[in-house]
């Protein structure tokens, strides 16, 4: 993650939102009298709360976990023809 000085990150504001929102990014900005922070797009901020909620799920970590074993194996569910049309024609 680059780190950049509250001045610099002031100095330009538009650039460096760009760039957090273009690259997909975050930017850890640093003051000398304060708590650092960090910028980034609401997108990855999203996308960073559905993986907490995830991981702090142990039934949905579960399921992952069985279905990356099932996947693994190949023991997983195999879908038939007629299932398999419905889905290819959506």
């Amino acid at each position: 993650m680059d780190s950049i000085s509250v001045n610099k990150f002031r100095e330009s504001l538009k650039y460096f939102v760009e760039q957090v929102v273009n690259d997909h990014q975050p930017l850890k900005v640093t003051r000398r009298n304060g708590e650092d922070f960090i910028v980034m797009s609401a997108e990855n901020w999203l996308r960073e709360q559905e993986t907490l909620y995830v991981l702090q799920n142990n039934h949905l970590v579960k399921q992952i976990a069985a279905s990356s074993v099932s996947y693994t194996e190949k023991t997983g569910y195999k879908l038939n023809e007629e299932e398999l049309d419905e889905i290819v024609g959506v």
